[in-house]
């Protein structure tokens, strides 16, 4: 699930492995390239961390951070292990 904190749009996901990860991340890339808006996260072999804000609106979650997150959340359904 999301958490807002300190104005973030937060969420960790775990994978079967890194590939699996990695191929998430870059299906995801390819939705924030599209919606123009871009997600400050981090990997680390099967987890990936990601933090959502607008960065044009001073750095606060905005609609903006709620489309994209619901685009992740789509392609996350694809991978999960759970």
């Amino acid at each position: 699930m999301w958490q807002e904190i300190d104005d973030k749009f937060q969420r960790d996901f775990q994978f079967s492995d890194f590939k699996q990860a990695f191929a998430f991340m870059t299906e995801v890339a390819f939705h924030a390239e599209i919606q123009g808006h871009h997600p400050a996260w981090s990997n680390v072999y099967n987890h990936v961390f990601i933090a959502l804000s607008t960065h044009d609106a001073g750095n606060i979650i905005t609609e903006k951070d709620r489309t994209l997150a619901e685009a992740i959340d789509e392609v996350y359904k694809k991978y999960s292990v759970n």
